[in-house]
């Protein structure tokens, strides 16, 4: 079954992975209009590909022709594009920011609850052929993981029209990404978070560095069950190109029961047990669009509803805030 889509947003990853994700399962996915804030990209795209350029997302949900909408960059309208898409009954893949605040995702949730509809957060690291692998070799060869140290470290770019402004609620997106990230190669819950953070100037709201620390302690005092470290740093400026690429760390780091993994997105993982090093490269895996993509379909043709995603995006966002009342107090939050 082809499945009718519109698209809403053209964002940074369009070239690089959702047009060639789209191409190479064109016969799993039909584009039938696009809808883009930037005017004179949705006609330039829509000419390109064939189809029409959409005045606005309501219109795009309300058409007959169109069984899904793939929401795949911020606008400025938010996340609306899903609430039309439960008025129309459209399922949806959304690769725009959830709300931070708890209330408006709780709400949000509810109606994509109450709409019936399929729905599947963009989560591109549990799909990294890494991740999958990595989660195999805990399966079947180093056993459950003891502590992970995930770390980012992202350039700053030079203030322009086309970049986006960094702000608290973007550093606090960027850690749900790493939080959901280890909360689904652990595969429980953390317990409690206590965090800390460095502001780039004395009482400035934007920070250069933010890191915390997730116990997984199913019961009893704090650590006694698997620990979480993950950090973001901001401190690097974009045109220090031999700096940023200086001594990187792992983007993940896995110390298990009978080894150890070092992974780095998206597809490369090195790993150590008693008979020595092993590395792999997964280049020749199916890239993590098109991966994305796939369980999109599935989740829409099947016959078993499901909000992929959207449950656990919300709970790394309640992480995230705990995270911020940790800094604020200064204490260990239980989560």
């Amino acid at each position: 079954m082809r499945l009718r889509v519109g698209i809403v947003g053209l964002g940074t990853q369009w070239e690089s992975r959702h047009l060639p994700a789209l191409r190479a399962l064109a016969d799993r996915f039909e584009i039938r209009g696009i809808c883009e804030q930037v005017a004179h990209r949705a006609q330039r795209v829509a000419a390109q590909l064939g189809v029409a350029a959409v005045d606005g997302f309501r219109a795009l949900a309300a058409r007959d022709d169109i069984d899904a909408l793939l929401c795949l960059a911020d606008q400025w309208y938010g996340a609306t594009p899903i609430l039309a898409a439960c008025e129309h009954g459209k399922a949806v893949y959304s690769a725009i920011s959830l709300p931070l605040d708890a209330g408006e995702g709780q709400a949000l949730r509810s109606r994509v609850e109450a709409a019936g509809i399929a729905f599947m957060a963009e989560l591109p690291r549990r799909f990294a052929p890494a991740t999958v692998r990595l989660k195999e070799l805990i399966a079947t060869t180093l056993g459950p993981p003891r502590m992970l140290f995930c770390h980012r470290r992202i350039p700053l770019s030079p203030v322009s029209p086309s970049t986006p402004p960094r702000d608290p609620d973007t550093e606090s997106r960027d850690l749900v990404e790493l939080v959901d990230w280890c909360r689904y190669v652990v595969g429980t819950e953390p317990s409690s978070v206590v965090a800390v953070r460095h502001a780039e100037a004395p009482g400035a709201a934007l920070d250069d560095y933010r890191m915390m620390s997730l116990d997984f302690t199913a019961e009893g005092p704090p650590g006694n069950g698997v620990l979480a470290q993950i950090s973001c740093g901001y401190y690097m400026p974009r045109g220090w190109e031999e700096a940023v690429g200086f001594r990187p760390p792992p983007a993940l780091q896995v110390v298990c029961a009978d080894g150890i993994a070092f992974a780095d997105l998206p597809a490369s993982l090195v790993w150590f047990d008693t008979a020595g090093r092993h590395q792999e490269s997964l280049e020749s895996e199916r890239p993590v669009g098109e991966h994305m993509l796939l369980q999109f379909h599935r989740r829409v043709t099947s016959l078993v509803r499901h909000m992929s995603g959207l449950d656990d995006t919300l709970a790394a966002m309640r992480i995230v805030q705990g995270a911020a009342e940790s800094i604020a107090s200064g204490h260990r939050v239980r989560l």
